[in-house]
């Protein structure tokens, strides 16, 4: 993977990429194959997203061999579930390969609308103007953490899976794992051998097996084209969350080691209240509830529904021209936030980007709306209000016209 000298800032106007987990970093390589160097914000101490934040035991979800962004392939067996660190690892090799400086302990807390361009404002007061936004800062720090009944009076332990690190502070103890992901299986699985495991969930566990016809699931993922099914289909497919058991829960479960129950009905001081009305002791609940994206910086931009969700098509905002998404789970298909899938994603949302910086309707005689928070168009003189404003000062964060 490599990217020439010849490749420049593009005078288009400069694209902000926030985010430099593997959504950035697609995004990134989708910039500059195209010509345009973006600035490159990450909040994180290094190109690595999540990753480094996740609990320790914690292997992707699919082999080495599926676990690539596109122009360099994971190292190593392919048929092995890498670790949260080798992915760390590799996120890092990867975001030194595309050549570019990418600012790290730089947080985004709101995105603004400065006339046809938007204003980047960071946690240190820095103002960056850019022609365009792509928001790919994952979901690890909006952790989804359901209200239930009678949570305050609960005098265990409380935490999202967020928090969750090892066995260690768990054994001996009783843990109930609400969720019905892989992660939820994961932990409960972990926690087995150490302390008395119930895994509660709303709906009942569906899985993936992990091999068919001697290849693993992955291979059939892709080969049959499951993994490009679009967002729309996937609900009324899946009907909730599926589980690609790489590390054995089922067996475990079948050893008798944990259990399985319906999700309990209301916390009563240091219990669990059941469905059927026993009430028992609970030393710990673990969230494995999921996450939601972390955007609330786009909450002023008049980007979000009520609910902090994006107003997207397929990563395109439908509310702001010049914005697109990368990372969200489902954004396009079944593979669209993992690593192997990732990198379509950003080729499909990069493309009409690029053409928007380049002021393609300009090009072909259009004058160019711009959709405002109330969702009316207004047209743009022809001289550039903020760049005059500005100036040239790209150290400031302005750049030069469109």
């Amino acid at each position: 993977m490599s990217f020439g000298q010849s490749t420049q800032r593009s005078s288009a106007g400069q694209v902000v990429v926030i985010g430099a987990g593997q959504a950035g970093l697609a995004a990134t390589r989708a910039l500059l194959e195209r010509d345009i160097v973006p600035l490159v914000l990450e909040a994180g101490d290094r190109a690595a997203g999540s990753w480094p934040c996740y609990y320790d035991s914690l292997r992707a979800f699919s082999p080495a061999g599926f676990s690539s962004l596109h122009g360099m392939p994971f190292p190593g067996d392919p048929d092995r579930y890498p670790t949260r660190d080798e992915v760390a690892g590799y996120l890092g090799r990867y975001a030194a390969g595309l050549g570019i400086e990418i600012s790290t302990r730089t947080r985004v807390v709101t995105v603004r609308q400065d006339g046809h361009r938007f204003v980047v404002v960071t946690a240190d007061g820095r103002h960056l103007l850019a022609g365009a936004v792509v928001a790919a800062s994952g979901s690890f720090s909006s952790p989804h953490r359901p209200a239930s009944q009678g949570q305050e009076t609960f005098t265990g332990a409380l935490v999202h899976v967020a928090d969750y690190r090892n066995p260690s502070a768990y054994a001996g103890k009783r843990v109930i794992v609400a969720g019905a992901g892989d992660s939820a299986a994961q932990i409960a699985n972990e926690l087995a051998p150490v302390a008395r495991v119930t895994l509660a969930a709303r709906h009942p566990l569906r899985f993936i097996p992990q091999q068919i016809g001697g290849k693993d699931v992955h291979y059939w993922l892709r080969e049959t084209g499951f993994d490009s099914l679009p967002a729309e289909w996937l609900n009324k497919i899946t009907g909730a969350s599926v589980i690609t058991d790489s590390v054995g829960f089922q067996q475990t479960l079948a050893d008798g080691a944990l259990d399985v129950r319906p999700m309990f009905a209301r916390f009563d001081s240091g219990h669990v209240v059941w469905g059927d009305g026993e009430r028992e002791r609970a030393d710990a609940v673990i969230l494995a509830t999921g996450y939601r994206p972390s955007l609330g910086y786009l909450r002023e931009l008049g980007a979000l529904d009520a609910q902090g969700a994006p107003l997207h098509s397929g990563g395109i905002s439908t509310s702001h021209l010049g914005l697109v998404y990368l990372g969200l789970e489902f954004q396009r298909s079944y593979a669209s936030n993992t690593l192997r899938g990732v990198s379509a994603d950003a080729d499909a949302v990069i493309a009409p980007l690029a053409a928007w910086i380049r002021d393609a309707p300009r090009t072909i005689g259009l004058t160019t709306p711009q959709i405002h928070r109330a969702g009316s168009p207004v047209f743009f003189a022809e001289e550039d209000r903020a760049l005059a404003r500005c100036g040239t000062d790209v150290a400031s964060g302005c750049s030069t016209g469109r």
